[in-house]
């Protein structure tokens, strides 16, 4: 895409009001990952955002190199997160995944690539990408996260320094469609406006294991990864390459 999704506006607003997500998660994926941590493996983590759950990573002991389509939410990342061992800019399928003893992604970062071809291409791609004996674990959306929120409808979060007001919508099963605008105050204490529309691919969930399989990656779909409750179409995905 020309212009990435998470401009700088918008990256702000979701690292100062949309952090619970990778704080709630955190626990599960960290005892996911233990075994990797215990053997000094490196963590490689796709959509790492602002930081989040890379700072939760970094802070438990992982070695992580942290990636991102969104030059802007990298550039918070590497604030958010400054312990970790690099940071990339890299946009599945198109570039290549680096060689990981775990790979993890959160806030449902599969589902923004463009089409259901390019999400099985970057499925395989994380599954080559594991050295023997590797682990899988991220989020996705399934065909229940639309039809659970199948009604367009509106939503705003207001602070003092920004606004963001959200209209979704279903035009199709398999799609699910966010149109944002974003209001930040400037230095001058007037406000300027961005706009930005997210199209998430929504996954059927059932062939994620077979396509896994393939490329020697064991998975399961679950409700969690840990104590955490998901929202409704939000499943994790956990995986082991075979040794």
């Amino acid at each position: 895409m020309d212009e990435p999704y998470y401009r700088p506006d918008l990256a702000r607003v979701h690292h100062e009001g949309f952090s619970f997500h990778a704080e709630e998660v955190a626990p599960g994926i960290l005892s996911i990952l233990e075994p990797v941590r215990a053997s000094e493996g490196l963590v490689v983590e796709f959509g790492c955002g602002s930081g989040l759950l890379t700072r939760e990573l970094v802070a438990a002991g992982h070695r992580v190199l942290a990636t991102d389509a969104s030059p802007a939410m990298l550039a918070l990342a590497r604030e958010t997160a400054p312990g970790a061992e690099a940071f990339e800019l890299v946009a599945l399928p198109r570039d290549p995944v680096p060689p990981a003893d775990a790979i993890v992604g959160v806030g449902h970062p599969i589902n923004y690539l463009l089409s259901l071809d390019a999400i099985h291409e970057a499925l395989g791609a994380m599954a080559d990408a594991l050295r023997p004996g590797g682990i899988l674990a991220f989020d996705v959306c399934d065909l229940a996260y639309g039809a659970a929120r199948s009604e367009a409808r509106s939503m705003s979060w207001v602070r003092d320094d920004w606004t963001l007001v959200t209209q979704t919508s279903l035009p199709q099963p398999d799609r699910f469609v966010r149109q944002m605008a974003i209001f930040s105050r400037n230095p001058d204490g007037t406000w300027r406006r961005d706009d930005e529309r997210h199209d998430n691919v929504l996954v059927d969930t059932t062939t994620i294991a077979p396509l896994l399989a393939a490329h020697g990656v064991e998975a399961e779909i679950r409700p969690a990864f840990g104590e955490e409750k998901l929202p409704t179409g939000l499943d994790a995905v956990v995986g082991h390459k075979r040794g």
